[in-house]
């Protein structure tokens, strides 16, 4: 058995079963990838793949059992180098972060700015995802960090980290009959239609429950996963906004009018997560303490030592999160 076949295994995984595209990615052949898995089979004496003719068609039980632990010692390998380049290159690697568009645009450029000005040699990459698509980011070790709002309980194997909490406003025009209105009422909103996050996306959900509570049905008629796409919306006249809070620009929103709406809506927390078990290096700790002040090394690493989720929620609770 070699690391070259666990790895071959998890990235047809990846790859969908696609082999050809598993190739092309780690720059091999597709015959080569293919003998190597059915070496790995022969050698374990089952099947990882099933087949039909030359394709793979889905994987078997015990391959998705040899899967998960391939991915395991890979990321036991990658720790070993990460433990080896911590203390030659302390200052040298690489940080993959997968997040949605409102934090990637609002609540990240200052704190990359600043992370990037101390860790020049540090490559950064950000990529945007579904909730879905960024816990199996993390599941998988194509992220290093996920800073994420909605859906947290897809994130079983990951460490979560509260950092912040926010709430949302409600964006008109200037010329809306609600922009001169003082108290806005959820009843208000529901009279209007309404153009909003989709589902799963920045807090969503807590649009969704407070209408529920209320036993009304928001008339959602437009939904993106981006804040400036609904602004441009808005300003099109096609409905109410309702957006993050953080995401309102003074200066380039100054034809809009922000209306805040934390009276209507509970506040949501975003989390910062990564994989268990993961090496962290320094300029990885020194990233989630820009990213949020009271995430401080030993903090984090106190963090690591608790069961679970529920567990880290209970060791959060009492300190008082900012809210943006």
């Amino acid at each position: 058995m070699k690391l070259q076949q666990l790895r071959y295994i998890v990235e047809v995984e990846n790859h969908s079963l696609n082999v050809s595209s598993t190739a092309e990615s780690l720059y091999t052949s597709q015959p080569g990838i293919s003998k190597q898995v059915r070496l790995l089979e022969d050698e374990l004496g089952v099947q990882i793949f099933e087949r039909s003719g030359k394709h793979l068609t889905r994987v078997t039980p015990s391959g998705e059992e040899i899967i998960k632990i391939s991915r395991e010692i890979l990321s036991r390998v990658e720790s070993i180098k990460s433990v080896a380049g911590e203390h030659t290159h302390p200052e040298k690697g690489t940080l993959n972060i997968t997040t949605t568009h409102t934090q990637a645009r609002y609540a990240l450029p200052d704190v990359i700015k600043g992370f990037k000005t101390r860790y020049p040699d540090v490559s950064l990459h950000m990529h945007q995802g579904t909730p879905a698509q960024m816990s199996d980011a993390i599941a998988k070790g194509t992220a290093d960090f996920a800073i994420a709002t909605e859906a947290l309980h897809l994130y079983q194997d990951a460490i979560m980290l509260p950092c912040y909490h926010w709430n949302r406003s409600i964006v008109v025009t200037k010329d809306h009959s609600l922009a001169q209105k003082s108290n806005i009422t959820i009843e208000d909103l529901a009279a209007f239609d309404l153009v909003t996050y989709v589902f799963g996306f920045t807090g969503r959900s807590a649009l969704d429950s407070a209408f529920n509570k209320a036993g009304l049905k928001p008339k959602i008629v437009f939904t993106a996963t981006d804040a400036d796409v609904i602004k441009t919306y808005v300003r099109l006249g096609i409905g109410v906004g309702v957006i993050a809070s953080m995401a309102i620009d003074q200066e380039r929103d100054n034809d809009l009018v922000a209306l805040d709406a934390s009276h209507i809506f509970d506040a949501s927390t975003t989390t910062i997560g990564f994989k268990r078990g993961s090496f962290l290096k320094s300029y990885m700790f020194d990233f989630m303490e820009r990213f949020a002040p009271h995430l401080t090394r030993p903090i984090v690493e106190q963090a690591t030592m608790l069961k679970n989720n529920h567990e880290i929620e209970e060791m959060f609770k009492d300190i008082n999160l900012p809210v943006r």
